[in-house]
Formats: structure tokens, sequence, C-alpha cells
């Protein structure tokens, strides 16, 4: 019987899969035999992503250079690989920025920078992989989102704004692309131990304790946590499923007494 979960033979593009939870996503892909292009900025951090996956996981893997808020990058990066391998059959939109600060003391210049790479270049990487994907008959779309995506975040007003774009984006592009056999989904990651976070916890003493204490399995999400997820949502054995939102949060949208973290 054909392996519903198998990626060999596919090539799935991750922007911002050099690091955090886009490295999670990448490491899942090429688990299930998909050979992996990581599209980032960071030329470094890029080549050191890319060996790792080729050690770990042996599969075919490279980097691109990617800006996700200049369509002339993205569309330059997605020739670079259909020239490379063909196809894609698998794209992630994980690129993101956040600006944490009242949201009274927001620059116009600094809300557009978030939702400019959190948005708009996640809908451009969506148009540019369109016609291969529609050419080849199938193709499949992972959004990053995020659990602000659901929730407001009162230190991260662009920020959930374009998590909340995201999601809407997310089911009106499943509609649009059904018929082209393009699977659109959306994953929300809670509370998740990332370089992000990091200088969250920073900012926002006890926030480490607070999420401790308010995530029902008690513990903050790691990169690795992402990998089974996306495997599933990139495989066979997701076709009949689009328009769809996936937490991945440890439980904390089903906490009954969720409160604001400001």
């Amino acid at each position: 019987m054909k392996d519903l979960f198998s990626l060999e033979g596919k090539v799935s593009v991750v922007t911002g899969g050099n690091g955090g939870i886009g490295k999670g996503i990448a490491d899942g892909l090429a688990m299930k035999g998909s050979a992996v292009v990581v599209a980032a900025r960071d030329v470094k951090k890029t080549a050191e992503a890319v060996e790792d996956i080729r050690s770990r996981f042996g599969v075919t893997a490279s980097g691109v250079s990617l800006d996700v808020i200049s369509q002339d990058s993205i569309k330059a990066a997605i020739q670079q690989v259909l020239g490379q391998y063909g196809r894609i059959d698998v794209l992630v939109n994980n690129a993101g920025v956040n600006i944490r600060k009242p949201p009274q003391n927001y620059s116009p210049e600094e809300w557009d920078t978030v939702m400019d790479t959190n948005l708009k270049g996640a809908f451009l990487c969506c148009q540019a992989v369109y016609p291969a994907m529609k050419k080849q008959g199938k193709g499949k779309i992972i959004n990053t989102g995020s659990m602000t995506s659901i929730f407001g975040l009162g230190g991260a007003v662009p920020y959930g704004c374009s998590k909340m774009g995201i999601l809407s984006m997310t089911y009106s592009l499943a509609l649009a692309w059904a018929r082209d056999h393009i699977n659109v989904n959306c994953i929300l990651p809670g509370w998740i131990d990332t370089a992000l976070t990091v200088t969250a916890r920073r900012d926002f003493p006890g926030l480490n304790e607070f999420v401790e204490n308010r995530t029902p399995v008690g513990r903050w999400g790691v990169p690795e946590d992402f990998m089974g997820t996306a495997a599933f949502l990139a495989s066979d054995a997701s076709d009949f499923i689009t328009g769809e939102s996936l937490r991945v949060d440890g439980g904390w949208a089903q906490h009954a007494n969720v409160v604001s973290f400001k």
C-alpha cells in the first residue's frame, strides 16, 4: 500500500526555515523524505540549517536567499527553486517578525514592517508558487499563524493583526484554489521557546512562569513539536483537509480561564 505520510519525491520550500519553528517544520518534512529548500535572509544561518538537515536526515537540501518584503526577491527565489528541482510541492510560509511595545507608541513604519513581513510577504509567496502548483495538479501550502490569530495580545498589536490576517488568508485561498487541488492550511503555535520568545521573556518579567502555569501540559513548546504537524499537512494523508487551522499550543486555547498577559 502507498504510504500516505511519505514525502519522498516531493520538494518543500520553508521560508524562515533556518531557525525556531521554521527549522522544526523543515526537519519534519525532511524526516519523511522531502527535499527541503530553506529560504531566508541570513545566508550563514541558512547554510548551517541546510547542512544539519542533510546530515541528520540524508535528504537533498539547499538554501536560497529570500527577503519576503520584496516581491522581486520572492520571484527570483521561486524561479531558482523551480530551475533546480523542477517543481514545488509544499510551501511553508513561516518568515516573520515582531515588534513589542504599547500600541500608542508604534510608528507607521514599524506597523508596515510587521504587516509586510508577516502577511503581505506570505501572500506574495503564495502567489509566486501558484502557477507551478496548478500546473502540477497539486500542492500544499502551510501558513504559520499564532495563538494571536484567535486571541489579542496587548503588547504586540501589529503582530496579532498580521496573524489574524494569516488565518483569513488561509481560509480565502483554500476556497479560491480548492478546484486546483491546492490545499491551504494554517498552524497556530502557542508559546514556543524560540529566539523571538527569549526577548519576550526578557521584556515581560513573569512571562515564563505565566506560560508554564497557564498551559495545561505545563511547559513551553519547542520547535520539534511542529515536525509531525507539518509532515501531516504536507502529505497525501491530508488531501481532504483545506482551510483548516491546527493549534499546536499544549492546550492553551482550551484553558477555561485564559487571560491576556500584557
